[in-house]
């Protein structure tokens, strides 16, 4: 099958999924506040990934305006869900998302601040799914803490994992994309978590702690 037919299906899953109207809310204010939230097939994926998993406490890396949390939610309606984020005005922009979805306050813990400086003070095995989708140039860091966090046969799943469809291209070497080929090849060299990486959106990769 070629590239123009891989392109063909790759738009077809994306436009497989209707996105819910907060969703989309949340999704315009995202590109307001310069913040690259995950497709709506990633958020789908993530969707299905929390109820299967039969999530109840999630924590997630990277609050943006809601979208990724908005979906988490959408999977596993009974869910805590705790969102690391350094910008309040994000954060705030999320509250209220999940405020016009009918989420109540109790369900949505906000924390602002760097992950990399709250992440050690939180407990071993302590969340069902983790999802990391924040600064590339801790990712490392962020994958190591999140599969200490992550309970034995937890998830812990990391968004734009081919970074704009660049990591696949040896061309590309900057920082970022060096970041992403690194934890790639950590996963692959590792026989302490099963991974998957699919390639919907700008990819997601999926790791099972075992």
């Amino acid at each position: 099958m070629g590239s123009v037919d891989k392109q063909l299906s790759w738009s077809y899953a994306e436009g497989f999924v209707i996105e819910p109207e907060v969703v989309r809310d949340a999704r315009q204010h995202s590109h307001e506040l310069g913040v690259e939230a995950v497709s709506p097939a990633v958020g789908a994926q993530l969707a299905v990934l929390a109820a299967a998993a039969r999530a109840t406490s999630i924590l997630e890396l990277g609050t943006g305006a809601g979208v990724s949390g908005l979906w988490l939610l959408t999977g596993a309606p009974d869910a805590v869900l705790t969102s690391i984020d350094q910008e309040l005005d994000h954060q705030d922009s999320a509250r209220a998302s999940f405020a016009r979805a009918g989420i109540p306050a109790a369900r949505v813990r906000l924390i602002t601040g760097r992950a990399l400086d709250v992440l050690p003070r939180m407990n071993d095995d302590a969340y069902d799914l983790v999802l990391v989708d924040a600064d590339p140039g801790s990712l490392l860091g962020y994958v190591e803490h999140a599969l200490r966090i992550a309970r034995p046969g937890g998830l812990v799943l990391v968004a734009h994992a081919l970074w704009h469809d660049r990591v696949p291209d040896p061309v590309q070497r900057d920082g970022a994309v060096t970041d992403y080929r690194a934890l790639l090849a950590s996963v692959a060299e590792s026989s302490a978590k099963l991974a998957s990486l699919s390639p919907l959106g700008d990819g997601l990769l999926q790791l099972v702690k075992k």
